[in-house]
Order: structure tokens, then C-alpha cells, then sequence
């Protein structure tokens, strides 16, 4: 499985963005996939991910109401609508995959929100 992150950028606080994974590959076998974030000096930490099948969604608390996570099947494109963004959302943002006990993650994007 191949993950391929885009639409990252510099937005002003206040600001939206929609960042996008592109998967290839496998994917098939995919049971999870979600976005995580990661700031240096700290541990990449969940944002929001479909849980397993695929039923449910699940948020991290600082994100919830802002940000939406969705995707296109026929497309094999996940997506993370982030609004409101916030100084705090400033991060690299990875895609992440699950395929039983293997775990895909993309190169990440970069999401800088200015004050």
C-alpha cells in the first residue's frame, strides 16, 4: 500500500484547508485509515480516523467540530476538511493506513497556521 499526502500549506488563523491521501497498492486490504499529526519534540499523535469497517469516525478532542475526515472509495482518496484552523493545528500531517498488522503511513504534508 502506497500513501500519498497533498494540499497542505501556510494559512492565516481562522483559515481552511483540505489535505488529501491517495492510496495505491493493496487497498483492498485496508480495515483503518486516518490522519495523524506530529510537531517536533512530541509523539505524532491521532487527529481523526474511520474506525475499523469503515462504520464510524473517530476525532481527536482538539479537533472535533473543525475538522471533518471523509473519503471517495472509488477514488481510493481519503480526505481531512480543517476549519477554524487554529496556531495550535501548525503540524505535519500523515495519512495512515492499517492492513492487519502492517501500517502504511504517507511522506506527510506540512500545515502551518499563522496568528
Amino acid at each position: 500500500v502506497q500513501l500519498v499526502e497533498s494540499g497542505g500549506g501556510l494559512v492565516q488563523a481562522g483559515g481552511s484547508l483540505r489535505l488529501s491521501c491517495a492510496a495505491s497498492g493493496s487497498t483492498f486490504s485496508i480495515n483503518v485509515m486516518g490522519w495523524y499529526r506530529q510537531v517536533p519534540g512530541k509523539q505524532r499523535e491521532l487527529v481523526a480516523a474511520f474506525t475499523s469497517g469503515g462504520g464510524s469516525t473517530d476525532y481527536a478532542a482538539s479537533v472535533k467540530g473543525r475538522f471533518t475526515i471523509s473519503r471517495d472509495n472509488a477514488k481510493n482518496t481519503m480526505y481531512l476538511q480543517m476549519n477554524s484552523l487554529k496556531p495550535e493545528d501548525t503540524a505535519v500531517y500523515y495519512c495512515n493506513a492499517r492492513s492487519g498488522l502492517f501500517n502504511y503511513w504517507g511522506q506527510g504534508t506540512q500545515v502551518t497556521v499563522s496568528s
